[in-house]
């Protein structure tokens, strides 16, 4: 069990390094495009920082542990609002943009409420992959592709991405990923063999050790953006890393090791999902009409809900 905990570090540090190697490389990339920065952390900086989370759930579905890819994109979730988000706010106000409302936070909340639908029947297969899917296209052509504006934007020189060529920006894209994928294999087989030595769900493992360990890129790029007042990126960055997690994450066991849920993931984690989904609204929608920002108490309540959360989900494990 030690040199798997060894393999879940080394895991973990290698998604990070990939992670970070792949946003520089995507980054740089996106210079030329002159994108805003919610844009850019909706898309780009999302992708970059859920990586590891794509990674470590198709490994894990190609390895016939589907609970322990659900149980990643779920606890990727309740992680990025209720520890990223919220220390985020604890460290430094958000100030919502004020079109968050009608575009990004109504997709996270239909992304979202689709996915808790098609959990109802307690079964992951093709069609729930292929709804997924034709989501994530949809909302591709309606959300962010209208919004790419063509004039350069302070915010990638604000995040020290440096001006690079394009042959570089791909060969750390290219290596980036190739970290990915080694790290994700590693973290999966020593997750599933910790949770066959402890006698607990793979599921579980997902929710917990493997979410938490992916989810550390969106922790710390919240906070320097707090630090920053990147508050649109950070919030972005959330935002878009959720939306994927459901709608890139969830078809790779839906499609490659399709099977059944245990019912906790709709009752607990998937109901707990959508609570701090729903008050994160809230936050957004109040700090919008009042033209104030979601500071420390919002914070504090984002992170007490990931905790009651973590509570429960330890004493039904």
């Amino acid at each position: 069990m030690l040199l798997d905990i060894c393999f879940i570090v080394l895991g973990f540090i290698g998604l990070a390094w990939g992670a970070n190697l792949f946003v520089f490389g995507a980054s740089a990339l996106a210079r030329n495009l002159g994108v805003s920065p919610l844009l850019i952390g909706l898309t780009v900086v999302a992708f970059g920082t859920s990586a590891p989370e794509f990674f470590s759930s198709a490994v894990a579905a190609l390895n016939d542990e589907p609970l322990l890819a659900v149980g990643n994109a779920l606890g990727s979730n309740l992680f990025n609002v209720g520890i990223a988000l919220g220390v985020g706010a604890m460290v430094a106000p958000l100030t919502p943009p004020k079109t968050l409302m009608r575009k990004e936070i109504a997709a996270m909340l239909l992304v979202t409420v689709v996915t808790g639908l098609l959990f109802l029947d307690l079964h992951l297969g093709w069609f729930d992959a292929v709804v997924l899917l034709i989501l994530a296209m949809f909302l591709i052509r309606r959300l962010m592709l209208p919004q790419v504006k063509r004039e350069p934007d302070k915010v990638l020189d604000e995040l020290q991405i440096e001006q690079v060529s394009n042959l570089r920006a791909v060969l750390f894209l290219l290596f980036g990923l190739v970290m990915l994928v080694v790290s994700s294999q590693a973290l999966v087989v020593a997750a599933s063999s910790i949770a066959a030595t402890l006698g607990v769900s793979t599921g579980v493992i997902g929710l917990t050790v493997v979410a938490l360990g992916t989810s550390l890129p969106e922790l710390a790029l919240c906070i320097t953006c707090a630090l920053k007042d990147e508050d649109e990126l950070a919030i972005g960055n959330i935002l878009g890393s959720n939306i994927m997690n459901l709608l890139v994450v969830l078809p790779f066991p839906a499609l490659l090791a399709p099977g059944a849920l245990e019912p906790r993931f709709l009752y607990l984690d998937f109901a707990a999902v959508l609570l701090i989904s729903l008050v994160l609204s809230l936050f957004c929608y109040v700090s919008i009409r009042r033209g104030k920002s979601i500071g420390k108490l919002g914070g504090l309540c984002l992170l007490l809900i990931y905790c009651g959360w973590f509570t429960l989900m330890l004493q039904h494990s």
